[in-house]
């Protein structure tokens, strides 16, 4: 393993665990979240049941916490069997010599929705099996384009148009067109990406080559400075949470989120409507970013064998299917199937979540994702607050991109 990246990836995980490396026999799984999922202990039970000399055993480790906590293990030579990851620290766990490749079938990946197994691929290998998966709609307040004058039933389709009735409700209104977020927060990049994938653009090429500096994503930088006038003022202030709770609050003509705002909305007094993500000139069909939580396993836990057969179990599609039916957690299904075919029939509001699954792309996979991420969100912020045109700051972030891939 390369020991200065080792020693990087040490640096960014949680320092002075005390934890100890799980014994041979048992497959211990670092589980993000604030408390095991019903669906999961149901079935960690059955395995257990069926596996007596392999026993699953989670430890429930909190979300700000549970990436760092995996890596460190990792880095120290004690790593857990399994670790619920960001499908974005894949290839940078796999250069570092830290996991093992999950090599999946032909029938395996034609399971999923098309480019979702793009997100765990680097180098032609699967390095994690895909658990939870979220995309973005638009959503649109029906009161505020009534009193601007808007058809209440027409969300935009295109750029143009999301800018248009973007500027009409703030200027016949006094409210805030578009809910644009870009705090110094991992979902500003995410935000941003949303608009690369609804026309076409891509930040790196087939090969890993830095792409950024592209037509496709200078419109979209171009976007965001056109319809940074009619946002919620001082964009740089709020994170996609903060901007959903202007937006529940009927503050927000327009907002990019998850399913989860939907359950939300439900609860709340606003005339509300989702639709697909607006598209760009150069759109070849419906897009969204595609983020994906993988399982990774761990390289010399002793039983990594038995953990790829474990993480593929878990992740069935009868198992995922009741996971992602929890519904609250914002999750868009993984796979198609009857189980989707009757959530969209009983639950219309679905459908914007799955289509832009066709033409979604990934979050980049980079050796230093937070590299990535910092220079994304300053090429942003540059924008949104005009201290930089959008040639010169993607000009700027494609050289410094060079650096982390």
């Amino acid at each position: 393993m390369n020991n200065n990246l080792k020693r990087s990836l040490i640096g960014l995980a949680l320092a002075g665990t005390t934890a100890l490396p799980a014994m041979a026999a048992d497959i211990s799984w670092i589980y993000c979240g604030d408390r095991l999922d019903a669906a999961h202990e149901k079935y960690i039970a059955e395995w257990n049941a069926a596996n007596p000399d392999d026993q699953v055993k989670p430890e429930v480790v909190g979300w700000a916490q549970c990436q760092d906590k995996a890596t460190t293990l990792a880095a120290a030579g004690s790593p857990a069997a399994i670790a619920y990851v960001g499908s974005r620290t894949l290839k940078e766990f796999a250069l570092s010599d830290l996991i093992v490749p999950v090599p999946m079938t032909d029938e395996e990946k034609a399971s999923y929705y098309p480019n979702i197994v793009d997100t765990v691929t680097f180098d032609d290998t699967q390095w994690g099996v895909p658990i939870a998966f979220s995309t973005k709609a638009l959503y649109w307040n029906k009161d505020l384009f009534t009193e601007a004058g808007l058809d209440p039933e027409k969300p935009p389709t295109t750029w143009a148009e999301e800018i248009e009735f973007a500027k009409t409700i703030k200027e016949k209104t006094g409210k805030a067109g578009y809910g644009l977020s870009a705090k110094t927060f991992d979902n500003t990049m995410h935000q941003f990406l949303h608009w690369v994938y609804t026309n076409d653009g891509k930040i790196t090429d087939a090969e890993g080559n830095i792409a950024i500096d592209n037509p496709q994503v200078l419109a979209a930088l171009q976007a965001y400075k056109d319809i940074t006038p009619y946002s919620v003022e001082g964009p740089t202030a709020y994170e996609q949470n903060e901007m959903r709770a202007i937006f529940l609050d009927g503050q927000v003509g327009m907002l990019q989120a998850a399913v989860s705002t939907a359950f939300l909305a439900n609860d709340t007094d606003i005339n509300w409507g989702v639709a697909d993500l607006p598209l760009g000139p150069d759109a070849k069909g419906k897009g969204t970013l595609m983020i994906t939580d993988s399982l990774a396993v761990f390289k010399d836990s002793g039983v990594e064998d038995k953990a790829i057969e474990f993480a593929k179990y878990i992740t069935q599609p009868k198992i995922q299917e009741e996971y992602e039916a929890a519904g609250a957690a914002g999750l868009t299904p993984l796979r198609p199937g009857p189980a989707v075919d009757k959530l969209l029939a009983d639950a219309p509001y679905w459908k914007p979540f799955v289509d832009g699954i066709e033409f979604g792309g990934p979050e980049p996979l980079f050796t230093d994702y937070k590299g990535l991420q910092n220079v994304m969100i300053e090429m942003v912020q540059s924008v949104v607050t005009g201290s930089a045109e959008p040639q010169e700051a993607l000009t700027k972030a494609a050289g410094a991109l060079e650096e982390y891939k």
